[in-house]
């Protein structure tokens, strides 16, 4: 059996300025509550007494307990963050509202490792797949009491076999990373965290329904409460992406709610922020290293943190369903590219390929524009206008031929003498998502639907000035071969 990679280790170098680093002293994975803690009390600058007074209600958990052989040191801080199933302090009707029904298996999902840079005008968040393929150190197993020796699981199972060492210790293996804290929340603690600011928003292309969490959203925006998010963050059977559909959801509403943290005020006043850390660390389990003093730091470095601070990706993947006897089907990380984000993050590198400003502006749409079939038309015999809005459309990425065809009429659903008043787009029904991509990249256009148009979107540009909105398509989940980041700023509504 071929073991995962293991990453060089660099030798320990002396960190730049930012917190001193301390020696070290279950189901779906919600680590989005306790990074956002980290990050609200980083970013808030409050004084020593108010974050003492918060710190006191953190449980403690041993992490590090016996740990040798483990990765040097880089520049930076690193978190890793997982999440367990409890929902002890949930009332049932919360439990019966929000499908929270059965009894928790107290182990973990996937996890997120999250960097902090040494100036800490930077914050990447890597999604480790719950289902990656590990082997394990040997250990003393939690449940038995008994030694077992180095073995193939899946990554979720070590918490359950060996606890947070265990977890921390197969981690470090896997990566190369030195863990320098280790954070662990609940159910609970998210949906009272969202609770307490007020509820976030988040955006959507396409519907979103999964029968199993509950979720039901439309297309557009909507402000979710704590249950509401903890629906959205939990799905992973709303399309055929399952698990790597629901780490990209999981990353974009962390990026919401920092957003909505940052710009409502929450920062800047001493009352709220209290209440608002308070709420969120009543459920987190922390290293008995993670102090006061480390808040305080933090704060004074990053009173300037903003979604546009914060990177998202997850592990590069090469093979998402490689069977292994005893353990099920796995998924292997990329043995080139996972090596490459790893060693960024040892080095303190942006790991998300910043857009250039408009593209970063762009509006995110269903279908990739590549994906839909545009034929522009001016609705007289005038080229200009429908040569200029092809050309537009083409260079946001749409498949539009370079040489517009002339129309004499309004599309079939509906003609008109003339040039139509406003721009219309014809679509077969079928192809209708397609056509409410291209509704979003023409602003103001009238969609008719005309039975039997085939997968070519007819375009026909009325009177005046037609403006065409930049388009790009939402990050698909992370495919072999690659890494994907995007930015916060990108991930939050426009």
């Amino acid at each position: 059996m071929t073991a995962p990679f293991r990453s060089p280790r660099p030798a320990r170098r002396r960190a730049r300025s930012g917190p001193r680093r301390r020696p070290p002293g279950p189901r779906w994975g919600l680590r989005i509550g306790a990074v956002t803690s980290v990050l609200v009390l980083a970013a808030s600058g409050v004084g020593h007494a108010v974050v003492t007074g918060v710190e006191s209600g953190i449980g403690r958990v041993d992490a590090f307990t016996g740990m040798s052989d483990r990765p040097g040191g880089g520049d930076g801080l690193n978190f890793l963050v997982v999440g367990t199933d409890g929902r002890d302090k949930l009332t049932p009707a919360e439990k019966q509202k929000y499908h929270l029904g059965g009894a928790p298996c107290h182990c973990t999902d996937t996890l997120m490792l999250v960097h902090l840079s040494a100036d800490r005008d930077r914050a990447s968040v890597v999604s480790l797949p719950r289902d990656s393929y590990a082997e394990v150190p040997a250990h003393t197993d939690a449940v038995t009491g008994g030694q077992r020796a180095t073995h193939a699981i899946k990554l979720n199972a070590a918490y359950a076999e060996g606890g947070p060492s265990l977890t921390v210790r197969t981690v470090e293996h896997m990566t190369g990373v030195h863990i320098d804290h280790y954070l662990e929340v609940d159910f609970t603690s998210f949906m009272r965290s969202v609770d307490a600011v007020g509820g976030v928003e988040i955006c959507t292309v396409r519907p979103l329904r999964d029968s199993y969490t509950g979720l039901d959203l439309p297309v557009g925006k909507s402000k979710l409460n704590g249950g509401q998010a903890l629906q959205y963050v939990r799905s992973r059977h709303i399309d055929g992406s399952a698990d790597l559909g629901r780490m990209q959801r999981q990353q974009r509403f962390l990026a919401a709610l920092i957003h909505k943290i940052t710009s409502s005020g929450v920062l800047m006043n001493p009352i709220r922020f209290r209440d608002v850390a308070d709420t969120m660390l009543k459920s987190v389990r922390a290293d008995s290293g993670f102090a006061a003093n480390d808040l305080v730091d933090l704060g004074q470095a990053m009173r300037g943190f903003t979604p546009s601070s914060s990177e998202f990706t997850s592990v590069p993947l090469g093979n998402v369903a490689q069977p292994v006897p005893g353990v099920g089907s796995t998924v292997r990380w990329d043995p080139v590219q996972a090596p490459k984000l790893f060693q960024a993050i040892r080095e303190d590198k942006p790991i998300a390929m910043h857009r250039d400003r408009k593209e970063s502006r762009a509006r995110v749409v269903d279908v990739p524009p590549g994906q839909v079939q545009v034929q522009v038309g001016d609705g007289s015999d005038r080229p200009g206008p429908a040569a200029k809005v092809t050309g537009a459309l083409r260079a946001t990425g749409f498949a539009a031929p370079a040489a517009p065809a002339a129309a004499t009429a309004a599309p079939a659903a509906g003609p008109s003498p003339g040039t139509p008043p406003r721009t219309v787009i014809a679509y077969d029904p079928r192809w209708d998502r397609s056509a409410r991509s291209l509704a979003v990249a023409l602003p103001g256009a009238e969609l008719r639907p005309v039975a039997g148009r085939g997968p070519v979107m007819q375009v026909t540009v009325g009177r005046g000035r037609q403006a065409v909105q930049r388009v790009r398509a939402e990050e698909p989940p992370q495919k072999p071969g690659g890494i994907s980041a995007i930015t916060g700023d990108e991930a939050v509504c426009p």
